[in-house]
């Protein structure tokens, strides 16, 4: 695999009314060091929100983190806002957190790339954006 000439843009966020960061923050922080620009937008945001800011900062990849159980409910909403952005199929999603098995597959179904788990190793994860996620810049 050849590295892409762009370093890869990722913006993460938590949705809904999650009040928990500590994890996507970790997460922030690896994708950095594996050479990713990493734009974390904060917690408690909208899809319309975070679908906006993939669009100003040019994202690559959006992740979101989920711990609520909300997941079901709120990453349709999410998907219907990239597209009312028109990013359907021009960002890798990536959803992360509590998330129950019988859900990985529903969530791929939906238009989810990669579900990850708590406990996902994080070489798992970086893998992952790496081969899918080449900068089209």
């Amino acid at each position: 695999m050849t590295q892409p000439e762009f370093p890869i843009k990722v913006v993460v966020a938590k949705i809904g009314l999650d009040g928990h960061d500590r994890g996507i923050k970790i997460i922030a922080r690896s994708l950095r060091d594996e050479g990713m620009e990493v734009v974390y937008l904060g917690m408690r945001l909208t899809a319309e929100q975070i679908a906006a800011a993939a669009v100003e900062e040019d994202a690559d990849v959006v992740g979101i983190s989920l711990l609520s159980g909300a997941h079901l409910r709120l990453v349709p909403k999410l998907i219907d806002a990239l597209k009312s952005q028109g990013l359907d199929g021009q960002v890798l999603l990536v959803v992360g957190g509590t998330i129950p098995d019988q859900d990985v597959e529903p969530l791929k179904q939906m238009g989810v790339h990669g579900v990850f788990t708590v406990g996902t190793p994080m070489a798992s994860i970086v893998s992952f954006i790496k081969e899918r996620a080449v900068p089209p810049r």
